[in-house]
């Protein structure tokens, strides 16, 4: 468009200096004629005086000039005022003894109504020819680059699990068929990454916690041993609870694993407010123990395209998380409003440090029950693959981890 313009401006620029070299020509032309009328016209001595609209001629004391002056003046219309252009010829020449004063004027009106005239035709053409082009353009490069935008729907769209079923078809344009083949390669590696990332967790999931178990249950029946000393019994007891953390930590690695790896697929929404009230029925020894307090507003729903798996491994880990860490005759709230998830709980500790609040292992030294670290990376790493926002905050002695829609 900026070119168009340019353009525009070069055409009417030389439109317009073309018709006044034309008129500048014929106006030395009449001047020529005028000078040989005024030769003829004085020969005998007389003096020679002439005035018009467009012509003035008359005798002058001003000497005599080198060339004719050539300019553009403007003069008013009688009746509407407006302003008339003239192309003007000034010139004092010697004719038979006498300066003369040559005014010579033409009026460019029509010429330049012609000007604009041509200049708004080609304008016109120049803009239909815009128009025609950016259509022309936007049809082709539509056709064009359609199997561009094909592939990467295809890419804004895979998952994980669905990754072996894509396939970059073959196109009319090389550049895109080099595209579509690396992709095609890219896709195969991520499917088999995949495959063998999903068999090592099935796999250790279940070779790792048979040993786990065994291990469990030998020292188990060691306890029950009458004739152990009471240092034996403590360090099977120590054995026994380093077990129990080290089954929960695989448990929860393999869960971050899966998760990661998208292998729980959402089908159905889940109101996270049902969810929480079963875990609060099944937590609910452990709160009467510590004799929380527990307030609850949850009058509106919270669903969330989730598998029940996840949804149930967030709540148990929010709740669980408000439970453990907070101290006997403590607080703790869970609420659902304006499209938000909050669980607030009191606790004998300060504000978490936000660089480390979802990092792995940072589990509070302090706490009085054993952690592995994980449940609140637990937390986020679902809140992530699932469109959640996950928000901390510290506010009159209360921790809060509120949930919200992305």
């Amino acid at each position: 468009m900026a070119l168009l313009a340019i353009a525009g401006f070069l055409i009417f620029a030389q439109l317009n200096k073309q018709i006044n070299e034309r008129a500048d020509k014929e106006l030395m032309y009449e001047e020529l004629q005028w000078v040989n009328y005024l030769e003829a016209a004085t020969f005998n001595g007389s003096r020679f005086v002439l005035q018009t609209g467009e012509l003035l001629i008359f005798p002058t004391d001003r000497p005599v000039t080198e060339s004719p002056q050539l300019s553009t003046v403007y003069s008013n219309k009688l009746r509407d005022n407006t302003q008339i252009p003239f192309r003007q010829l000034n010139d004092v020449m010697n004719i038979n003894g006498t300066n003369y004063q040559i005014v010579i004027r033409k009026s460019q009106e029509q010429k330049l109504a012609l000007v604009t005239s041509i200049f708004t035709i080609l304008l016109i053409v120049l803009i239909a020819l815009l128009i025609a082009t950016l259509i022309f353009n936007w049809i082709i490069s539509k056709r064009l680059w359609q199997p561009f935008q094909t592939s990467l729907d295809k890419i804004r769209n895979i998952g994980l699990p669905q990754v072996s079923t894509i396939q970059f078809e073959e196109t009319n344009t090389k550049e895109f068929n080099e595209l579509n083949t690396s992709l095609n390669t890219m896709v195969r590696k991520i499917h088999n990454d995949y495959v063998t990332m999903k068999e090592f967790t099935e796999d250790a999931a279940h070779e790792m916690q048979t040993p786990l178990a065994v291990a469990q249950t030998k020292l188990e029946l060691l306890l029950q041993d009458t004739n152990l000393h009471a240092s034996q019994t403590e360090t099977i007891v120590q054995a026994t609870e380093a077990l129990n953390r080290l089954s929960k930590l695989n448990q929860s690695l393999l869960l971050l694993a899966k998760i990661e790896n998208q292998q729980y697929e959402a089908v159905n929404s889940i109101d996270l407010a049902e969810t929480t009230q079963k875990y609060l029925r099944l937590f609910d020894e452990i709160i009467k123990e510590k004799q929380l307090s527990v307030e609850t507003a949850l009058n509106e729903n919270f669903e969330v395209k989730i598998h029940p798996f996840l949804a149930d491994s967030l709540i148990s880990n929010l709740i669980a998380n408000a439970i453990r860490y907070n101290y006997d005759q403590g607080k703790l709230k869970i609420s659902v409003a304006n499209g938000e998830y909050c669980i607030s709980n009191t606790s004998e500790f300060g504000a978490i440090d936000p660089q480390k609040l979802f990092r792995r292992f940072s589990a509070t030294a302090n706490a009085k029950n054993v952690s592995t670290g994980l449940g609140l990376a637990i937390v986020k790493k679902i809140g992530d693959t699932h469109g959640l926002s996950v928000a901390y905050g510290f506010l009159e002695e209360m921790h809060s981890f509120c949930l919200t829609r992305i």
